[in-house]
């Protein structure tokens, strides 16, 4: 049996279709991705929380839900918005049906719709705040509509962020101290971490600097997360402390918190990057990378203070896609390294850490691929030099003393 169902705009666009999934009234800002596959990680990636999905490839579902693929304890979008759904899916590792996937946390979704119409509007008239409706009068649901808060009013991050701190590690392997600030991570980027040996830390969005610094850090990861960062000038004065005292990376939110504390600012795009098919130049190296990307924020290039370059513009439209303090060892990117979905070419962001486990060369800042790329500089190491972790770690300890002890 199929309900009807519709999706409306807030600037009164309405579409048609069949709900699948959960029953409920779904509000959100309407967003699209253009990624052929990786359903399952979007619809656990804590960066969409407040927004409603459409995928623009026709067909979704066809493979299933897996254990393996979810980027986080639950669904975080808010609604689906598909051509077509696939009722049986066929692979071996599929546990349940998309639908029933939706239907197991309560969360609407809707098929039947023209997703290409509809991706066109947005793409015209910008994201908007939207809603799925089942069994709900339509002028009823209009009128609920202009009183939902708007998406960029809400600090989605302290809805997603842990409330308690965890590790992700392998005591007998473990080798580096890595913390998470937890904007809204995904999985992957801890698996990357753990499989390099790193004892990985998460800590609540709004830890202090005094917080993370008594941990004597080798590293601290600024992750992605939802919403915009305008409204989070407490996590932007702790990253400000943090600058100068133990090396930092930034990852989409991440990377505009990071400039946000260097005193650049950041302004909404009128549609966002989503997707796992965003090409992104390397100003340094002049390559183009195909990026996940999962943003509907960037960083102002004019408010970039004169000690900030940026090392990677998108391919598309030409924004900031990545920057690097030019005298302390801090950089972000605002593609997604970690991917899932999208390519994993990206993950030489991480390696790094395995470069300096291993004793291995590595000239991690020329190349601008990695987090623990300022260890080196904070260390003293020079580029082309080989140096025992005992080495470096006893000469980031020097650095500690002439930085004094980071409050």
């Amino acid at each position: 049996m199929t309900t009807e169902a519709h999706i409306i705009l807030e600037d009164g666009t309405k579409f048609k279709g069949v709900s699948f999934g959960g029953n409920n009234t779904a509000f959100g800002e309407i967003v699209f991705n253009t990624s052929m596959t990786g359903y399952q990680e979007i619809l656990t990636d804590p960066s969409y929380a407040g927004q409603i999905v459409v995928p623009t490839y026709p067909m979704i579902g066809n493979y299933g839900i897996s254990k393996e693929a979810n980027e986080s304890a639950k669904i975080q979008v808010a609604g689906l918005v598909v051509r077509q759904h696939c009722e049986e899916p066929s692979h071996a590792d599929s546990k349940m049906s998309v639908s029933d996937f939706l239907h197991s946390q309560d969360v609407t979704g809707i098929s039947e719709i023209d997703t290409r119409a509809l991706t066109r509007h947005i793409r015209k008239e910008g994201v908007m705040m939207g809603t799925i409706v089942t069994n709900t009068n339509i002028d009823e649901a209009t009128t609920d509509l202009a009183k939902i808060t708007p998406y960029g009013n809400v600090n989605y991050v302290q809805k997603v962020s842990t409330e308690d701190p965890y590790k992700w590690e392998n005591p007998a392997t473990s080798k580096m101290k890595i913390l998470v600030a937890d904007f809204g991570l995904k999985y992957n980027i801890l698996r990357l971490l753990r499989n390099r040996d790193c004892a990985v830390h998460v800590y609540p969005s709004d830890a202090s600097s005094v917080e993370l610094l008594d941990l004597s850090p080798d590293g601290i990861l600024l992750s992605p997360g939802p919403g915009d960062p305008q409204l989070l000038n407490y996590m932007v004065e702790t990253t400000r402390n943090l600058l100068g005292r133990v090396p930092i990376l930034g990852i989409c939110l991440g990377n505009q918190v990071l400039g946000m504390a260097t005193g650049a600012k950041t302004y909404k795009l009128k549609f966002g990057h989503r997707g796992g098919n965003h090409p992104v130049k390397d100003l340094e190296s002049g390559k183009i990378h195909i990026t996940s990307q999962n943003h509907g924020y960037a960083i102002d290039e004019s408010t970039l203070p004169s000690d900030v370059s940026i090392t990677h513009v998108s391919a598309n439209d030409n924004t900031v896609e990545g920057i690097k303090h030019r005298t302390i060892p801090a950089m972000g990117i605002q593609y997604h390294s970690e991917s899932s979905p999208g390519p994993k070419d990206n993950e030489y962001i991480f390696d790094p850490v395995e470069l300096l486990r291993d004793n291995k060369h590595t000239d991690f800042y020329r190349a601008s691929c990695g987090l623990l790329s300022g260890i080196l500089l904070s260390a003293g190491v020079p580029e082309g030099s080989r140096a025992s972790l005992a080495d470096i770690v006893s000469r980031k300890g020097k650095m500690r003393k002439l930085v004094g002890p980071g409050r």
